[in-house]
């Protein structure tokens, strides 16, 4: 028995033996693991001591734990600045969905400092699914109808040198589409391309011009083409500049077609400044700021860093911003020289003075200082352009719109005498029809820039303004006195007195006497300048480019507005018009009007099609 009992005893001491040699032997990448799994690993102890066991292969059916749980992603912060900026591209013809902004006043602020001021705000954008409902605008046009020469003889209006319809409806024509019919104004249509007419001879900035010949949408009709021709400046003979930019950089101005492309305009105006020139640069969201004092003209690196630094976020109090750049000229005002705001923005005024009345008596007052107003437009989705064209006109100014590049080149470089100099201010027409000659009369286009006849010999009227080397043409549509046709209203014969023709009129080879009143720039009396216009006989075929391309143009937009007066014009026969009176083309631009035929053409033809 105790010999057993000492045998056992043995083996049991060599058991003992043998397992703490083993254990002694475990290679040191096993104890690593062991190691690392007691570190990394937060388990009960009984697990432990299996997953020890499994690593030295005396378990082997023993399944190990499942991995530690991946390190959570680290969230870097990012200034609002850049995620409110980092948008995919949008085409300068692609439709735009505006998307839901968060608007405080602290981002407004950011604006004019581009200084942080505050910690990151990460603005969570809904998902659009479609673009917004299109929220554009334009004045209703009620076009100009026949009128009698007996009736009413006199036809007054003001000079009108804005185009923005033109290059609006481009836009529109471009993403093949056809304008809205209140987008399409026939007189910016025309006045869009330059008319070789003389330059002015005498003392006055301006040569009138007058030509009569057939209708080319109405045989039994006559068209008579008033022209005017600006002085043209050489760069050395303008007067220096003291210029306001005051840009909108609000949110809606994020776009593409917004925002990026006014700087780039705004670039190559730059360029043409000059030592004697002043710039400003005043922005306005949902506050306004003066993020550039007035600096010379030849100091560009500063002018282009200023512009460079511009973002857009915020709403839009436009009022403000109009108020800060009047202060900001008026403080600067060179006598004699080209005082003037230059307003760049969409038009979508949405927080304080925002009615169009209100900001138009706005301007009415300001204008008194003797600063001039130009509106450029940008965008689309939400452009309100009847509310620029009312600014620009009761402002002393001009109105363009800026679709492209090519454009900002056309008005800022190529025109930049007509679209910042003014030679003439208030220029107003007065036609008085010879009834011996001119049965009816229609003016084509000018619906809002009639004046009451009244209005002509009164100095406090205000009315258009002339640029150097601008032209500005109109256009009658007359239907001569021995012609069957009639379009005027008749009334009944007056009682107490009788309209009739003068026995010397009948004689008169005039059809019509033609008057025209203008200021200086620094002037606030009127000079009176009279001139006839006769029918020569002069058929389509044998009048000048002038006449038939500006006939073209206006015919084209008669048929963009499907205008009861459009007559038998066609695409077809506008194009083949248009075609033979290309003329002297520079730049380019009358081709390009070819071009939108075809493109409206094709437009109508699809929209037809889906009715």
């Amino acid at each position: 028995m105790k010999n057993t009992l000492s045998f056992f005893a043995i083996i049991l001491i060599c058991n003992c033996i043998v397992i703490t040699s083993c254990q002694n032997n475990i290679p040191k990448t096993s104890q690593d693991k062991i190691s690392n799994s007691k570190q990394n690993n937060q388990t009960p102890i009984d697990d432990q001591y299996a997953y020890q066991e499994e690593a030295i292969t005396i378990i082997r059916d023993v399944t190990p734990p499942s991995p530690p749980p991946p390190t959570p992603p680290v969230i870097k912060e990012v200034p609002e600045e850049k995620i409110t900026m980092e948008e995919e591209p949008i085409m300068m013809n692609q439709d735009i969905a505006e998307v839901e902004e968060v608007e405080d006043e602290v981002a407004d602020a950011e604006i004019f400092s581009r200084a942080p001021i505050r910690k990151p705000h990460l603005k969570k954008h809904k998902e659009i699914a479609a673009p917004q409902h299109n929220t554009e605008e334009y004045n209703h046009i009620v076009e100009n109808e026949f009128l009698s020469s007996i009736e009413k003889p006199l036809s007054t209006f003001s000079i009108d040198v804005d185009n923005a319809s033109y290059s609006n409806s481009r836009r529109y024509l471009n993403n093949g589409q056809m304008p809205p019919k209140d987008a399409v104004r026939i007189e910016e249509f025309v006045n869009y391309f330059n008319y070789d007419y003389p330059q002015p001879k005498g003392v006055d900035p301006f040569s009138i011009n007058t030509e009569i010949s057939d209708c080319p949408w109405n045989q039994d009709h006559k068209l008579v083409h008033v022209g005017l021709q600006g002085k043209v400046l050489s760069k050395d003979e303008m007067p220096p500049s003291n210029l306001v930019f005051l840009l909108d950089v609000s949110g809606s101005m994020r776009a593409q077609n917004k925002l990026p492309l006014l700087k780039k305009s705004f670039q190559l105006l730059t360029q043409q400044m000059r030592e004697d020139d002043r710039i400003s640069i005043v922005v306005y969201a949902g506050a306004s700021g003066l993020v550039l004092p007035p600096t010379p003209g030849n100091d560009q690196h500063k002018i282009m860093e200023a512009l460079s630094r511009l973002e857009a976020g915020g709403s839009t109090a436009g009022a403000a911003g109009i108020q800060l750049a009047y202060q900001t000229a008026e403080s600067t005002f060179i006598k004699n020289g080209n005082n003037r705001i230059i307003l760049a923005t969409d038009g979508d005024f949405n927080i304080g003075t925002s009615s169009t009345s209100e900001l138009v008596r706005l301007i009415e007052e300001k204008r008194k200082s003797g600063v001039f107003l130009s509106i450029l437009g940008f965008g689309m989705g939400n452009y309100k352009d009847g509310r620029m064209e009312q600014l620009a006109d009761n402002g002393n100014g001009n109105y363009a719109y800026i679709d492209n590049f090519d454009e900002a080149k056309k008005v800022f470089v190529q025109e930049m005498g007509g679209t910042l100099h003014t030679i003439a201010k208030d220029v107003k027409l007065q036609i008085e029809f010879n009834p011996a000659h001119v049965k009816e009369y229609r003016l084509v286009g000018y619906e809002n820039r009639k004046l009451k006849n009244e209005d002509f010999n009164n100095d406090k009227k205000d009315a258009g303004d002339l640029g150097a080397g601008h032209t500005v043409t109109a256009i009658y549509e007359i239907i001569p006195t021995g012609s069957k046709t009639t379009s005027a209203g008749k009334v009944d014969p007056l009682k107490y007195q009788d309209r009739s023709v003068k026995r010397w009129a009948k004689v008169d080879p005039d059809w019509m006497t033609i008057k025209l009143r203008y200021k200086k720039p620094n002037e606030d009396v009127s000079k009176l300048l009279e001139m006839t216009a006769k029918d020569n006989g002069l058929s389509l075929q044998a009048s000048s480019n002038n006449f038939r391309f500006s006939a073209a143009v206006a015919s084209f937009a008669m048929v963009l507005r499907d205008s009861k007066f459009k007559g038998n014009a066609t695409y077809d026969n506008i194009s083949e018009i248009a075609q033979g009176a290309l003329g002297k083309d520079e730049h380019g631009y009358r081709k390009e009007f070819l071009d939108l035929i075809q493109k409206a053409k094709q437009a109508d033809i699809r929209l037809t099609a889906e009715k």
